[in-house]
């Protein structure tokens, strides 16, 4: 019984106290807040659109409980930024302390309000990035050639940047084309880019990525020619072209690939 008891006392004083965020991250991440406004035109009209950097201060010092902010459990450095649908307004450059994340495995930005910035170049230095959402958040200008270093993405969203009166695309893809943007990007399972002006042709790399589960490239402004070997690929199952999209369950209908 005494032996029993002082295993347990010693097995009790051992465990390791809570981790914390690392005060330069949490510093960066006050910093990022601070160079916006929270403006209620700048929400989406989805009810779950709330400023949530507006209630950081109120959720105690430690950034591991404040909303949107996913914090590895086992060392304390911030690996996830959700901020969709967060009201935020203003512009963003290379110069944001948003980059000093350097661990970051997700980033959601969608649905805010960036005043036409320019896509960062210095997204290409988030190197652990597997998730990036930028849609539906008024960036503009040429799509940053830094995106194609992002070798483990696997989900990827510039989709919908654009204005409505009149109509106009917002980003391009006019200096880099799609092929050399994604060319190195294999393991993309979702590449949604919706309204891209592109101008150019669907390339064929796109056959050899396995992975792609979710393909949309409607409004773009892209050559009717679509390489059939595209369909083949296995996990494909959603395709959104012209301004329609085709929901499809593509290995059930076609099981040897679709027809030319």
């Amino acid at each position: 019984m005494v032996a029993l008891f002082q295993f347990t006392a010693f097995s009790s004083s051992s465990k390791q106290p809570s981790v914390l965020c690392h005060s330069d991250e949490h510093l960066a991440l006050m910093q990022f807040k601070e160079s916006f406004v929270i403006d209620k035109h700048a929400c989406s009209a989805s009810s779950s659109s709330y400023p949530k950097v507006d209630i950081w201060d109120s959720q105690g010092v430690d950034c591991f409980s404040w909303d949107g902010v996913e914090c590895d459990q086992m060392t304390g450095v911030v690996i996830g930024l959700d901020l969709s649908s967060g009201c935020l307004y203003g512009s963003i450059n290379s110069s944001s302390s948003l980059f000093r994340l350097l661990n970051l495995k997700k980033l959601n930005l969608a649905f805010n309000d960036f005043n036409h910035s320019l896509i960062p170049s210095a997204l290409g230095n988030l190197s652990m990035l597997t998730y990036l959402n930028l849609s539906s958040s008024v960036f503009s200008g040429q799509i940053p050639s830094e995106i194609s270093k992002l070798y483990r993405i696997s989900s990827l969203d510039l989709s919908n940047n654009q204005e409505f009166n009149p109509f106009r695309r917002l980003l391009e893809l006019k200096e880099l084309d799609l092929d050399n943007l994604i060319q190195n990007l294999t393991n993309l399972e979702k590449l949604h880019l919706s309204y891209v002006d592109m101008a150019s042709l669907v390339p064929s790399v796109l056959a050899k990525f396995s992975k792609l589960t979710s393909l949309s490239l409607k409004g773009c402004g892209l050559q009717v020619m679509f390489p059939s070997a595209i369909f083949q690929v296995p996990k494909l199952e959603t395709i959104w072209l012209l301004h329609y999209h085709v929901q499809t369950t593509l290995r059930a209908r076609y099981p040897n690939g679709c027809p030319k």
